[in-house]
């Protein structure tokens, strides 16, 4: 596979591993999920499962244990502590399965380019090192990029302009809106892209898929079908959230440190302490994401969910019967 294929499909972090974000309520029997090359996985409370479709038409599945740190240690599991664990445990287990994804895809192709050679291909145990280590620099070269776009590029941009630069508010207000406005055009231009169309309709599978399950019902094809692909606690929503509580607690932050350190020594200065407080403002956004769901009956709430709601027309497509099967395979592996 080639560097660029593999590089444009690990930029898809942004839309694909953050959809294993979710926030679930104890009480209810709530699971995560995220697409990946063509499959699904799943997360439940006590199992990580993933199913993927076969260049040749077969099904693989496979399974590992996983209890979430919040669940193993009381202290990790308070608001706040809790999200910015939960975030780097979806990056951790998407990037797993999305690894693994890509893995058996080049397995296939490989394959499958042996077989019109009428050429035998020995059977992998296991990846080789250097592709593992080709595919974790793909994936810093585009968490690199993503920061340097979504983050640095906005401040850059409004650090220019003296009378915003000096005012937390004007400077976060102005970069957050020229980072949703990227994010938009991101999603925008990715879904143009036919591999990311099939990711997306994985997506929407998955979120019919947990509907079916957390509403009470049989994950067959029928039930699965009468569920939309938009759901309130997906990653997609999470990553407005995040936009949205990062604009309020950067402007705060920032306005304390002026006053307490001094100014900023330019730009690298300041996203170096906004990076330290990502997991701050994962955590906070976590909680949002939390009680939006809970309460998503409430006009107020719906209203501001919307925008997520809105971005997911985008990031899920409407899948087809293979695709929901994937997804309740996977789902059932994870239970």
């Amino acid at each position: 596979m080639s560097f660029l294929k593999y590089t444009l499909r690990s930029l898809t972090i942004p839309a694909s591993v953050l959809t294993a974000f979710s926030a679930a309520d104890d009480k209810k029997n709530k699971v995560g999920g995220q697409a990946i090359i063509e499959g699904v996985m799943m997360r439940g409370k006590e199992k990580v499962a993933w199913s993927l479709r076969r260049l040749d038409g077969s099904v693989t599945t496979e399974e590992l244990t996983f209890v979430s740190l919040t669940k193993r240690k009381p202290h990790f599991g308070l608001p706040i502590v809790r999200g910015a664990i939960n975030l780097f445990e979806s990056f951790k287990l998407g990037y797993k399965a999305l690894a693994r994804s890509a893995d058996i895809a080049v397995e296939d192709e490989e394959a499958a380019k042996a077989k019109e050679k009428n050429e035998e291909i020995a059977v992998k145990k296991e990846t080789p090192l250097k592709d593992k280590l080709f595919f974790a620099l793909n994936m810093i070269f585009a968490f690199a990029i993503s920061i340097g776009l979504f983050m640095y590029a906005p401040m850059w941009t409004v650090n220019r302009i003296e009378f915003i630069r000096e005012s937390p508010l004007l400077f976060n207000l102005s970069a957050g809106i020229i980072r949703i406005t990227l994010f938009l055009i991101y999603i925008a231009a990715i879904s143009l892209w036919k591999e990311m169309r099939r990711v997306f309709e994985y997506h929407g599978a998955e979120h019919m898929a947990i509907f079916t399950y957390e509403d009470g019902k049989e994950l067959t094809l029928d039930n699965m079908t009468k569920y939309k692909t938009v759901h309130p606690r997906c990653g997609t929503s999470f990553l407005i959230l995040v936009a949205i509580s990062s604009i309020l607690l950067f402007t705060v932050i920032d306005a304390i440190y002026i006053q307490h350190i001094g100014p900023f020594v330019n730009v690298a200065h300041r996203l170096g302490v906004h990076l330290i407080l990502v997991p701050l403002v994962s955590g906070f956004s976590y909680e949002m994401l939390k009680l939006s769901d809970r309460y998503q009956r409430f006009p107020i709430v719906g209203l501001l969910i919307k925008p997520g709601l809105w971005l997911q027309k985008i990031t899920t497509k409407t899948p087809d019967n293979t695709q929901l099967e994937i997804a309740s395979t996977a789902l059932k592996a994870a239970l």
